[in-house]
């Protein structure tokens, strides 16, 4: 009896701004889907499709794997920075080198969050326009 061989997930979580990512790549032909549909038809801008890309292109894994990604919270910006640090951490456990990834930044959690409102001010630095009478 031959035993057959189960589908290997590589998973990766990202962070960016409010947006977290879970991230799985599976052995494919380089299809990218974010919460069941197609990257093309999720993301707006082609910017954000390029850099999310980023540690596939750079690893050359374009064609090698499927990446299936769910993303919440925050914008596309964040999400798409999300997605790409999940990638690259997915690449890593399935052996991709990681120097390669780590010169580029690619390893780096971008911890740049919107600063909270302080009181008496309108906004996290922005006070009222001083007046001298």
């Amino acid at each position: 009896m031959a035993a057959k061989k189960k589908d290997v997930k590589y998973y990766g979580t990202g962070r960016r701004k409010s947006s977290v990512a879970r991230v799985f790549l599976t052995d494919g032909k380089g299809s990218i889907k974010i919460n069941g549909r197609p990257v093309d038809e999720y993301m707006p801008y082609d910017t954000l499709v390029m850099d999310l890309k980023q540690p596939l292109t750079l690893s050359n894994n374009e064609d090698k794997f499927d990446v299936e990604a769910t993303v919440k919270g925050g914008g596309f910006t964040g999400q798409a920075g999300a997605i790409r640090l999940g990638i690259a951490r997915a690449l890593l456990e399935s052996g991709t080198d990681r120097s390669t990834l780590k010169v580029a930044g690619m390893l780096t959690r971008n911890a740049k969050v919107k600063e909270r409102k302080k009181y008496g001010l309108k906004a996290a630095r922005r006070a009222s326009q001083f007046s001298k009478r």
